[in-house]
């Protein structure tokens, strides 16, 4: 048996208490239990390994023996109570472990090595607890003597209490088989139907099989190309045609004005006219279906301009665990908070893209990110926009599943004599990056008085109801 004796045990066991008078969890017998199971056979080494690490063991002197051991099994030495003892004495920290007393009390500690991953789930478990203690604790403690606002702490106490999270979260290693087994299985269910998040344009959907779960997707384009408007039709569709929930990051744009939008785009009615009370019949009919739609959607919006990433995701993550979620949009990178703003802006997008990244992969959703466009790209002979063009950092490139580009050569020639009048409320989205698929174009159609994108000029293929009114003039106003 153990002796629970601390005096017995240098720097083995602290007994000190936490502000509330309490006991810090830890488990003596535990971690006795995983030494002296690796002591009596190494080949429950590995096995714990996944499991515990060295830090996760309360006491100094079973954090120094987890290791070493841990140590001689990776550089393949045998293990045993002489080798062990011999290892302790010449790196100096026999006394630091509490002598070969306490290595012999420990390999008496247990007497099935087998029950070693058990003990190591204790361990494991307790050090959560204490890791908790710490970061509720600093809560705390911040909550009282902090002068940065309630906003900036309940985001920061959401992040660590996540980071404990994603620290512990396993990490599953799979033989080859069973994933062609599960790959398989969710090919079979998928019948040759999308496999993502729907974007409501058949084009697109066709080239990029849908928004997938995981992946950061960035649309870029120069300004007044339209991004804000392709993304929000995108939602509108996700949201209203496929009843999924969506959460919107307007950084730029009040959440009273992408929601005129969304409005007029829905109803085919013009701003000014709606505005203006200028309707007959048939648009105000229009316009209390696009109401009713829009009221009765899973829509969320966060008009708060000034987000970091760490807001972002505490948003998302309370959404995902009330609501659900299927997409995640963001307009735009640009107007994200850096953490750190005294660091070059460059590699402030640059982690803000990487974070994203980890969002769209934690929360198992696709997230749908606005950039900007460099002015470069206007200094091509055809204006189109390429991945060296984004704005800010190359790193977006890097850490993006997908980037499309919005292009309408319109734009550029519309105050030419001899406008092309095929150009015409023309679009091009451009795939430039897909890792699980191809590149390429594809050719859309804009209408600017309803800031909406249709795969057809005659809206045939425009996957949302309602009639799709011809235009003669482009507007002048900035989408």
């Amino acid at each position: 048996m153990m002796d629970r004796n601390p005096q017995r045990r240098p720097r083995s066991v602290e007994t000190s208490q936490q502000p509330f008078g309490r006991n810090i969890p830890f488990s003596a017998e535990a971690e006795a239990g995983v030494i002296g199971g690796m002591l009596l056979n190494s080949s429950v080494c590995d096995e714990v390994a996944t499991i515990v690490r060295a830090q996760d063991f309360y006491s100094d002197a079973n954090r120094r023996l987890f290791q070493c051991l841990l140590d001689m099994h990776n550089e393949g030495r045998g293990i045993d109570l002489i080798l062990l003892t011999e290892r302790l004495r010449r790196s100096g920290e026999m006394e630091q472990i509490g002598g070969e007393a306490y290595l012999a009390e420990l390999m008496q500690s247990v007497s099935v090595a087998a029950h070693a991953p058990r003990y190591a789930e204790i361990v494991r478990d307790k050090s959560v607890l204490r890791d908790l203690i710490e970061t509720t604790s600093g809560i705390l403690s911040s909550a009282y003597e902090s002068d940065r606002t309630p906003r900036e702490l309940i985001s920061e106490a959401e992040e660590s209490i996540y980071r404990i999270s994603d620290v512990r979260s396993s990490k599953n290693v799979l033989p080859m088989h069973d994933i062609v087994d599960d790959l398989m299985a969710k090919i079979d269910l998928m019948n040759g139907e999308m496999d993502g998040v729907p974007t409501g344009f058949a084009k697109i959907d066709k080239m990029l099989n849908g928004l997938h779960a995981s992946e950061l997707i960035i649309l870029a384009a120069r300004p007044s190309m339209g991004k804000t408007a392709l993304a929000a039709n995108i939602a509108e569709y996700v949201t209203i045609e496929a009843k999924q929930p969506v959460l919107f990051f307007s950084l730029e744009m009040s959440r009273d004005e992408l929601a005129m939008r969304m409005i007029c785009s829905r109803a085919r009615i013009r701003k000014r006219d709606l505005i203006n009370n200028n309707l007959n019949d048939a648009e105000r009919k229009r316009v209390s279906n696009a109401l009713s739609d829009l009221t009765n959607s899973p829509l969320f919006i966060d008009d708060t301009s000034s987000h970091t990433v760490s807001e972002i995701a505490a948003a998302a993550r309370r959404l995902k665990r009330q609501n659900g979620l299927a997409l995640i949009v963001i307009d735009y990178l640009t107007y994200i908070e850096p953490d750190n703003p005294l660091e070059p802006r460059q590699e402030q997008v640059a982690k803000a893209a990487r974070r994203l990244k980890g969002l769209a992969r934690e929360l198992n959703v696709p997230v749908l990110c606005l950039a900007q466009v460099n002015r470069q790209a206007e200094q091509s002979k055809d204006n189109r926009p390429r991945l060296s063009n984004l704005r800010d950092s190359g790193a977006i490139e890097q850490d993006a599943d997908v980037v499309m580009f919005v292009h309408r050569e319109e734009y550029y020639r519309r105050d030419e004599e001899a406008f092309d009048q095929d150009l015409k409320g023309k679009a091009e989205i451009i795939i430039a990056k897909q890792r699980n698929g191809s590149t390429g174009t594809v050719e859309m159609h804009w209408n600017a008085e309803f800031t909406r994108f249709s795969d057809d000029a005659d809206g045939e293929s425009d996957n949302f109801p309602g009639d799709y009114a011809e235009f003669n003039d482009i507007s002048s106003e900035e989408f």
